[in-house]
């Protein structure tokens, strides 16, 4: 039996939350600075939550080690399974050459490869999003952007920074519903006012893709498609939050905003006599942000400027267009069979009588041998397993990858060995994640996680400006918006009675400030270094990302401080 307690160091909470800082701390750095490979720097935050646990905390040793394996198991499961199943799917279109033809049809839409980065990683990305989440939707946009020509630094960079602001009302509006049962504030208001923040940040995210891929030069020839994109995404996710349903939020944004992208690009290519140039980024060119002890590339300020593609190869598209029009219409069909069917089976999942059918599967039980009291001395739910075998995102995608089995004519025993090989690809991600996700329940069961929060809602009035930073820490360590809510929603909302703000406020500035997290969170980082091949520069990848999410974190900040004051309050619902 273990309670929680939020001041275990010499009865102060400043101490406390040094202490409780160093399992990130050390996380950071390992990774960051010291280079460290993605499980070295996992396993040695998690031996620091450890040694922070017992030693400070004083949590039993026993407790300590059974919350790590608790944590470990759900990395396996449902983590694992889900984006090892997604990277399953992909191996088996590689093998049977359905990639390429998806590949080729995609320059029917654009033959700019900054167009394709915008369907793909950010369109498609948030659909995925809206209705799997769990790494999904980078694992499966990192290798399509792969197939298009993208190296594999870019193909990586470009899905992480696409796959943030659907993370906060996906999958299914998921994140959202936590937070209303964990904070006991009306689900639709909480919607509502992420509704007003998210959206602000998904005008620009789609113009911060094509600075990735391209530099200034592609802001600067893209900037229109780039914009349109984004502004339709956000007010179409803004209404549909506010006005019809937060669990259709990002769904109708995504197929709005590809709509517009592809009727922008559309209208635009009756005006030009000539294609755009197929762009491929060079091997091994800087992309992304501000680099963490380095010179900056592709940055937002100061420096060259120059993206991921400035200086890089420029082909023609004759090769890929001449190949897409020798394409069949059934060869294109089934190409985008198994994302349809992905698509299909998790709409169709969400469908009341069948969400029955498969929940019937479902057992829930407390972990062995786990005993945790809260601060509080309330019974804890954190021992509380939930073992989903058929809603788990994992299983309803290997149900895709048997009817892809079917559609693309794949062998049982070649779809076995694909299975194996993605199991042999993704090994040290899948190490990474079990122990990240062991570190992430050590923290929260032994009152780590809570100290923190406590001690940066001392801050009072300016509490308003660094409730976002909870949210981004929260998902930057489990990689989940929603497991960011249960960690901090209940903890926004008393620090906001302490300090006369307005609770619903933070609460959707716990899950907006998530969203920027996603891109530096080392689960996010594992499963797209290991979709394209890149496993053990994950490292390199957190320095890339790590100034863009510093620069949409301060965005975020920004945003909700002014809603706290006169200037925005009136968008508070």
């Amino acid at each position: 039996m273990y309670q929680q307690v939020l001041d275990p160091v010499a009865g102060s909470l400043g101490w406390s939350a040094l202490f409780a800082a160093l399992p990130i701390i050390g996380l950071f750095v390992l990774l960051g600075v010291v280079r460290a490979k993605a499980w070295v720097a996992a396993a040695g935050g998690l031996a620091v939550a450890l040694l922070v646990a017992v030693a400070a905390y004083g949590m039993p040793v026993d407790q300590a080690l059974l919350t790590a394996t608790q944590g470990g198991a759900f990395g396996l499961f449902p983590l694992a399974w889900t984006f090892t199943t997604a990277i399953w799917i992909y191996t088996m279109t590689v093998g049977t050459g359905h990639f390429d033809v998806l590949r080729r049809s995609f320059v029917r839409v654009s033959d700019d490869r900054r167009i394709q980065a915008i369907v793909i990683a950010f369109c498609f990305g948030s659909l995925l999003e809206a209705l799997a989440g769990q790494g999904t939707p980078v694992a499966i946009t990192s290798v399509m952007l792969l197939a298009v020509g993208f190296r594999p630094v870019l193909a990586a960079s470009t899905a992480l920074v696409a796959n943030t602001v659907p993370a906060a009302f996906g999958p299914l509006g998921l994140p959202i519903t936590t937070l209303a049962k964990v904070t006991g504030l009306p689900a639709d208001d909480l919607g509502a006012m992420a509704g007003r923040q998210v959206p602000i940040l998904a005008v620009v995210i789609p113009l911060l893709v094509v600075a990735i891929v391209d530099g200034r030069r592609g802001v600067r020839e893209q900037w229109w498609p780039a914009l349109a994109c984004g502004l339709s995404f956000g007010l179409a996710q803004f209404a549909t939050a506010n006005y019809l349903s937060v669990a259709l939020a990002d769904i109708v944004a995504a197929l709005v905003s590809v709509g517009v992208v592809t009727l922008v690009v559309r209208r635009r290519s009756v005006t030009v006599a000539a294609p755009a140039p197929v762009l491929v980024g060079r091997s091994g060119s800087a992309v992304g942000g501000p680099a963490v002890g380095g010179s900056e590339v592709g940055g937002p300020a100061g420096g060259s400027g120059v993206g991921g593609l400035a200086g890089g190869e420029v082909h023609g598209a004759n090769l890929d267009a001449n190949a897409a029009a020798s394409d069949s219409r059934a060869d294109v069909l089934r190409a985008y069979a198994p994302y349809a069917a992905i698509v299909a089976i998790f709409s169709l999942s969400q469908w009341s009588p069948i969400t029955r059918i498969l929940d019937s599967a479902t057992t829930t039980f407390n972990w062995p041998g786990l005993h945790l009291l809260t601060s509080a001395g309330k019974t804890s739910s954190l021992p509380i397993y939930k073992l989903n075998l058929l809603l788990a995102p994992g299983s309803l995608l290997f149900l895709a990858g048997l009817l892809t089995m079917v559609v693309l004519r794949v062998r049982p025993g070649v779809a076995v060995r694909a299975y194996g090989r993605a199991v042999s690809q993704l090994r040290w991600a899948i190490l990474t994640v079990t122990c990240l996700l062991a570190l992430s329940f050590v923290m929260n069961a032994s009152g780590q996680a809570t100290t923190l929060g406590h001690w940066m809602a001392g801050a009072g009035g300016l509490f308003a400006i660094l409730s976002p930073i909870l949210g981004w820490l929260g998902v930057a360590l489990t990689g989940s918006d929603t497991s960011s809510n249960s960690l901090f929603g209940a903890l926004q909302v008393s620090a906001a009675g302490q300090t006369g703000l307005d609770p619903t406020l933070l609460a959707a500035a716990n899950a907006s400030g998530g969203v920027v997290g996603k891109m530096i969170s080392l689960q996010n980082l594992t499963i797209s270094a290991g979709a394209v091949g890149l496993s053990g520069q994950e490292g390199n990848l957190f320095r890339r990302m790590f100034g863009w999410s510093l620069l949409l974190l301060s965005g975020m900040c920004l945003i909700v401080g002014l809603q706290a004051t006169p200037v925005l309050s009136w968008m508070v619902p």
